[in-house]
């Protein structure tokens, strides 16, 4: 895993993840699942879907690093696509009644960095030696 940038972040971002969605359900108490105003976890807000998303992302992400070099990039390409969306979707959804994740602007900002980050590394490293012909 040392080797490999793809294993490493996405171990690392699968276990920030992880421990983000099990954080947030403490913080989340009588919040409706789909409420579109959530509560503070820091500076992000959540409700208990965001936190099922968490974990599920989390766990797919730590699942990959742990696993292997290729599915830890497709991995990591695939979430960073699926942030890039949701940070671009979250800056009109923010004041809508379509936000049943509780964004919220910092989240965008989390989002869309997030995505810069898994699919620059999905996509640029890690890839495999051209075979050399004879």
């Amino acid at each position: 895993m040392r080797n490999s940038p793809n294993r490493l972040v996405a171990t690392v971002f699968g276990a920030v993840y992880l421990l983000v969605g099990i954080v947030g359900f403490a913080v989340t108490s009588g919040v409706g699942f789909f409420s579109t105003e959530g509560t503070n976890l820091i500076i992000f807000e959540v409700n208990p879907l965001h936190n099922i998303i968490h974990l599920a992302i989390g766990a797919a992400l730590l699942y990959a690093g742990v696993k292997d070099l290729q599915l830890s990039r497709t991995v990591n390409t695939a979430v960073g696509a699926v942030y890039l969306l949701v940070g671009i979707l979250g800056l009109f959804l923010l004041s809508s009644p379509l936000n049943i994740i509780a964004l919220n602007g910092a989240d965008n900002v989390l989002h869309l960095a997030s995505a810069v980050l898994l699919l620059g590394v999905g996509v640029s490293l890690d890839k495999a030696p051209a075979t050399a012909r004879a």
